[in-house]
């Protein structure tokens, strides 16, 4: 019986196989890995709108795997997928008031009406912020010559702290500028319509 050839999966080793032969520089790499893990952060605030309890904490799951995996072949590290799944839910595990927040988050969506609107506003902030800070600890731990088998979750506590605060930043700064960019174009406009009035 002949096998077809899933393109999402051939896309994938092309991917890496294009990485490991380029020889990404260790300056490219952390530049690389940021935008990955930046990708996958909103990817995962996406997932955390699907209104189904439980299966968006699985969607999430499995983007922070291949989150993980990604990373792995930019840094050029061996990467188990079993391993994988153990060291993300021990680091999610660490982010207790975060992770607990994100699983309660998911079941509010049973409520109907007003707990999915609610779970709708709340979860996708909590999944973006947890798959950011999780997706930059293991870019810290792999460029300070870490693999996943040296990985030990309890030692990046306080990073995931601080990462999930630069993520909560970077997202308020990036909603205020909106409004002033828009602002912006809408005073830019204003001049020259006027000017051509007499």
């Amino acid at each position: 019986m002949a096998t077809e050839s899933n393109p999402a999966v051939m896309a994938d080793a092309e991917s890496s196989m294009s990485l490991a032969e380029a020889g990404v520089s260790p300056q490219n790499r952390h530049a690389l890995a940021s935008k990955l893990v930046d990708r996958y952060a909103i990817w995962s605030g996406v997932a955390g709108l699907i209104p189904v309890p439980v299966v968006d904490l699985v969607a999430i799951g499995g983007l922070q795997i291949q989150m993980l995996r990604r990373i792995s072949q930019i840094y050029d590290i061996g990467f188990s997928e079993n391993i994988g799944k153990a060291l993300i839910a021990s680091l999610a595990g660490t982010m207790i008031p975060a992770t607990s927040g994100v699983g309660a988050a998911s079941l509010l969506k049973a409520v109907p009406l007003v707990g999915t609107i609610t779970a709708g506003f709340v979860m996708p902030v909590l999944s973006s912020g947890a798959t950011f800070a999780i997706g930059r600890a293991f870019i810290q731990h792999f460029e300070s010559g870490g693999t996943l088998l040296d990985f030990n979750p309890p030692d990046y506590r306080e990073f995931l702290r601080s990462q999930k605060e630069l993520w909560d930043m970077r997202k308020k700064n990036r909603s205020a500028a909106s409004p002033a960019s828009s602002s912006v174009a809408a005073s830019e406009s204003t001049p020259s319509s006027t000017a051509s009035q007499p």
